[in-house]
C-alpha cells in the first residue's frame, strides 16, 4: 500500500515538472513531437532510477562515513554524467534516428535538475534504499507523463492558428501552465503526512523480513 501512495504522490500530485519544476528545460525543448518525447522519457525512467540505486551506497557507504557529505552533490552529477553519457552512446549506436531527434538536450539531461533533485531528496529524507529507487522511478515515470501529455498537446497546437503574440514558446509556456493547473485537481489524493508516512513505511516489511 505504501508503494502505491508513493507512486500516486510521485506521479499525479507532486509531479516533478508540473508540481515542483525541476526539469523544465528538456520539458520545453523535447516536447514538439510524441516520438521524441517518448525516447527522452524512456532515457530518463533509466537515469533516475539508476542514479538513485547508485548514489543511495555511494552516500552511505562512502560519503557518510569518511565526512565528505558536504561533495555529494559534485559526486551525484559525476554518477548521472556517467550513465548520461552511456545511454549517449548506445542511443548513437542503436537509435540515430532518435539520437538526431534529441539532439543536445539528450547530454543536458547531466544538469537535469529532476535527475539531480530525486537524489538529493533521498538524501535529504535518508530514505531506505528501495524507498529511494522505487521514489526515483515513480518520480520518472510522472515526468514522463507530462512530457507525453505536453507533446500531444503541442502537436494538436501545430494546426490551430494562434495570435502572432501567443506562438512558438509563447503558446507553450501558456499550455504547460494550464497543464499544471489540471494536475492541481489531484492535490487532495495523497497529502504530505500521508506520503512523508508511506516513504517512512514502505522499508518495515523489507526491514521485518532482515530482522527475521
Amino acid at each position: 500500500m505504501s508503494y502505491i501512495v508513493i507512486l500516486v504522490s510521485a506521479v499525479l500530485v507532486n509531479n516533478f515538472v508540473l508540481s515542483r519544476f525541476l526539469g523544465c528545460c528538456p520539458f520545453l525543448g523535447v516536447s514538439k513531437k510524441i516520438p521524441t518525447a517518448l525516447g527522452m522519457s524512456g532515457a530518463v525512467v533509466f537515469v533516475m532510477t539508476v542514479a538513485a540505486a547508485v548514489t543511495w551506497p555511494l552516500d552511505h557507504w562512502l560519503l557518510r562515513p569518511n565526512d565528505l557529505g558536504y561533495i555529494h552533490t559534485l559526486a551525484f552529477i559525476l554518477v548521472i554524467a556517467s550513465l548520461v553519457q552511456f545511454i549517449d552512446i548506445a542511443m548513437k549506436r542503436f537509435a540515430p534516428p532518435l539520437h538526431a531527434a534529441l539532439g543536445i538536450f539528450l547530454p543536458l539531461i547531466t544538469t537535469n535538475c529532476a535527475v539531480l533533485g530525486v537524489t538529493e531528496l533521498n538524501v535529504k529524507g535518508d530514505y531506505p534504499f528501495l524507498t529511494s529507487v522505487f521514489f526515483a522511478f515513480a518520480g520518472a515515470l510522472g515526468f514522463g507523463l507530462a512530457l507525453i501529455l505536453f507533446a500531444g498537446i503541442r502537436e494538436k497546437l501545430e494546426h490551430a492558428d494562434p495570435p502572432r503574440c501567443f506562438r512558438g514558446i509563447a503558446l507553450a509556456l501558456v499550455t504547460g501552465g494550464l497543464l499544471a493547473l489540471a494536475f492541481m485537481g489531484f492535490s487532495g489524493l495523497v497529502g504530505d503526512k500521508d506520503f512523508n508516512r508511506a516513504m517512512a513505511g514502505a522499508a518495515q516489511p523489507a526491514a521485518e523480513e532482515v530482522a527475521k
